[in-house]
């Protein structure tokens, strides 16, 4: 994966996650002044807008990643940072329905369960996501010091 690829999903996974968070917080945690208000501070529509605007960003550079590392992984069979990988791509494609979702589905009760799952697994891709990376990492410079042994 290039340079630009790694960085590209990294941040918008970030920007995406953390207007997730932050939406998440402010629809879910705070209580507005004012009765009638359906929004719960003033900020909320500006960071919805910046999370749905990142979010097909970061379906971007997951598509970007998709050829030329997941799937060039699964094909030669690598199998450092495999099951992290899977959890990752399964949860980012859950992620990614689920949000979808939330814009057509119509039903309060289903909506309801949709933007419950898309928070959690929103939430369990970033896990995951990190996780994966200290995984691949730890095994990389293990395997770099096993090579360094073998040719000293």
């Amino acid at each position: 994966m290039s340079r630009f690829e790694s960085w590209s999903v990294w941040l918008t996974s970030l920007v995406t996650a953390a207007t997730g968070i932050v939406l998440l917080w402010m629809k879910y945690f705070m209580e507005s002044g004012d009765q009638w208000s359906v929004i719960n501070h003033p900020w909320e529509p500006l960071v919805l807008k910046l999370h749905i605007l990142s979010a097909p960003l970061l379906v971007f550079a997951l598509g970007l990643i998709t050829l030329r590392h997941v799937w060039a992984h699964i094909r030669e069979r690598v199998s450092r940072g495999r099951r992290s990988g899977f959890a990752v791509a399964f949860m980012a494609t859950a992620m990614v329905v689920t949000g979808y979702l939330i814009q057509v589905v119509t039903q309060e009760g289903l909506l309801r369960v949709v933007a419950l799952g898309h928070i959690g697994v929103g939430l369990v891709y970033v896990a995951w996501l990190s996780v994966h990376q200290v995984l691949v990492r730890r095994a990389g410079e293990g395997e770099q010091a096993a090579g360094d042994l073998n040719r000293g």
